[in-house]
């Protein structure tokens, strides 16, 4: 058993797929396996001949691969749950197939994760296309924790939700440019965290993982936000700086996003 699970979602991004895994491949972290779960139209996107390179790469390195296919689709909840079930690792990344890591992120949410003690930690991804755009006034909610993250109880009406504003644009990357000169990590407050996200698995489970996807219409999203409301209001959640996570900036493969999960099922 592997002390930590990278479990991806994909659909219809081949050329994405590739270059997540690559940032994968170049982690120093020896502990980890992948998880993908496709939900293609055609064939999987790991089929390219890029991503079973990296697959490749995996596998010499010593981590296992494991490529599944998950149709027919039932919506974005299901396919996060879907993938909880196929992992059993301490730790579970959920990790977006248009999402690079830079090397040294594992390791960082690794040791951020077991000195917090918390439900989860993540890496906030950041659009280096709009690294000249500064948004002081975005920032403004920043805060750090001064010790392990406290339950929380975050909603859309509480006044935590306006952290929502650290993640736009580049605004990861600027934040991590203000501890650049730290010695290790630091944790910060969110209203949640997308792309990235470093679960301690059995927390997760005991507020139910993903189960609401039988709750809610399967034309959804949010679905990340919804657990992670649920995990900071019983074991509390942070954010950690320096993000190592690089949004590729692909078209969105959810156009219709008018169903939040969180407003369906209450958190």
């Amino acid at each position: 058993m592997s002390e930590l699970d990278v479990l991806i979602p994909t659909c219809d991004r081949p050329t994405e797929l590739a270059v997540t895994l690559s940032g994968l491949a170049a982690q120093e972290f020896t502990e980890f396996s992948v998880i993908v779960s496709d939900q293609s139209e055609g064939e999987p996107d790991w089929e390219t001949p890029a991503a079973q390179a990296m697959v490749r790469v995996l596998e010499r390195h010593g981590h296992r691969v494991t490529l599944s296919r998950n149709l027919p689709r039932r919506g974005l909840a299901q396919q996060r749950g879907q993938l909880l079930s196929l992992s059993s690792a301490r730790y579970v990344l959920y990790l977006d197939d248009d999402v690079w890591l830079e090397p040294g992120t594992l390791t960082r949410l690794h040791s951020a994760i077991t000195e917090l003690d918390c439900g989860f930690v993540g890496n906030a991804v950041t659009g280096l296309s709009y690294v000249d755009d500064h948004r002081p006034h975005e920032l403004a909610p920043y805060e750090e924790w001064q010790g392990p993250p406290e339950p929380e109880q975050v909603s859309p009406d509480s006044p935590a939700w306006g952290r929502w504003t650290l993640h736009n644009a580049a605004n990861p990357t600027h934040l991590s440019d203000r501890v650049a000169d730290r010695p290790k990590w630091t944790a910060y407050k969110v209203a949640w965290v997308g792309g990235c996200v470093l679960y301690d698995r059995e927390l997760l489970e005991s507020v139910g993982g993903f189960e609401f996807w039988q709750e809610i219409p399967e034309t959804h999203c949010g679905e990340d936000v919804l657990a992670q409301l649920r995990v900071m209001a019983k074991y509390g959640g942070a954010g950690i700086l320096p993000t190592g996570a690089v949004h590729l900036e692909a078209p969105t493969t959810v156009p219709d996003r008018t169903r939040q999960a969180y407003e369906v099922v209450s958190p």
